[in-house]
């Protein structure tokens, strides 16, 4: 006899990443590995966030607890920096710390919903949203993601699939996975249907700093009445570089924090407190450093959006933005898990299938393209025609 394993984590997927990862041929190979399979930035942390992390290492105390909400300079320095973003005045007592947005995620479903109740949610989707909400038994009501002429859901959509057993709405712009950019005018949209039906509205805003446009995102801190309605969820991870350092943050009114904080700290009792501390110097001193990675970032997109414009390429370029583009493959008929695992060890090139990310998501592939220099679309693209029919 086996173990027995629970009927709701026995019926997720294997995790996406490392399956991809074990799809890459093994020996030597004639040219690189060009690596868009999961988004990481290709940087290491600035300099000067590597050696205040070396400085508070030594501190007395740093692999002490903190509370479970985090360190409340940080809550604090993280809150101005959400007031700054929105234009509006964000309380510190609305942040929670948490360790990696993953577990933010985790939180804020946790604290709305429970095993037989449902959200709404677009497809495609992030795949570790799927496997967190199938593992606790809570249903997906999918709306599409983007049509024909529109790269963002439908608040229409929305309104029809919300059910009795509906707890939340659930966003995620930048989206991950195809890197559109949602207009404030919709994500306002979203929260007045969620305030309107009695139901929360779950923001990830991940890749907000990878924005186009400098004016806020959208208007919702604005309001009086977001902190009965908006759960806000973020990560330190990309802007900072800080991917294995583990640092999100949930931003909510204090009632469903109070909620939360029973589930993280049995999740970790606490954020890792030598992080806290980096990012707090970070918040603090990182500006200009953070400014030229975005630049860097922009360039990237622009590179692969020339790139895919080259006449001949029948990949064609859905969705992009932020760390993403959501690419049609020419396959069409043939599973995408198919077309990812031919590309990866026929023609070296790594990323995911649309299968990944949702129903209905046979013709795509997710190119996470903020993992390589903007140098490589031309080669990334060469490589893609050299797979055509």
């Amino acid at each position: 006899m086996g173990y027995p394993v629970s009927d709701l984590v026995g019926r997720v997927e294997a995790p996406p990443i490392a399956e991809a990862m074990s799809w890459v041929r093994q020996g030597p190979r004639n040219r690189d590995l060009i690596n868009l399979c999961q988004a990481v930035p290709s940087y290491p942390p600035a300099p000067e966030l590597q050696q205040e992390f070396g400085r508070i290492a030594l501190q007395p105390g740093t692999g002490g607890y903190t509370d479970i909400y985090g360190l409340a300079l940080l809550r604090e320095s993280y809150a101005n920096h959400l007031g700054a973003d929105y234009g509006a005045k964000v309380a510190p007592n609305h942040v929670a710390i948490t360790t990696g947005c993953n577990q933010a995620f985790a939180a804020a479903v946790m604290a709305v919903a429970k095993a037989g109740d449902d959200v709404v949610i677009p497809v495609p989707y992030y795949f570790n949203h799927q496997m967190w909400l199938t593992m606790l038994g809570i249903g997906l009501n999918t709306i599409p993601a983007f049509a024909e002429g529109r790269s963002h859901p439908s608040v229409q959509d929305a309104e029809k699939a919300i059910g009795p057993r509906t707890k939340a709405l659930i966003l995620c712009t930048p989206n991950n996975p195809t890197g559109a950019v949602y207009p404030p005018e919709v994500i306002e949209a979203f929260f007045d249907l969620a305030k309107a039906r009695g139901i929360t509205l779950i923001l990830d805003e991940t890749y907000k700093d990878f924005r186009p446009d400098p004016a806020p995102a959208h208007g919702l801190f604005q309001r009086s009445d977001w902190n009965d309605t908006l759960i806000h969820l973020y990560s330190f991870s990309k802007v900072y570089a800080l991917a294995g350092y583990r640092l999100g943050a949930m931003t909510a009114g204090p009632s469903i924090l109070s909620e939360a904080a029973k589930i993280l700290d049995c999740m970790t009792i606490c954020p890792p407190q030598i992080t806290q501390q980096g990012v707090i110097f970070a918040l603090r001193e990182l500006d200009q450093w953070k400014r030229g990675k975005l630049d860097m970032m922009a360039g990237r997109l622009a590179a692969i959006r020339t790139a895919f414009a080259r006449k001949g390429l029948d990949y064609k370029l859905i969705s992009s933005g932020a760390y993403f583009a959501y690419v049609r493959h020419p396959f069409r008929g043939e599973a995408s898990k198919a077309v990812a695992m031919r590309l990866a060890q026929e023609h070296d090139v790594l990323c995911l299938p649309g299968s990944m990310f949702g129903p209905a998501q046979e013709d795509y592939l997710r190119i996470a393209f903020a993992n390589v220099d903007a140098a490589i679309m031309e080669p990334l693209v060469d490589r893609l025609i050299a797979t055509q029919p």
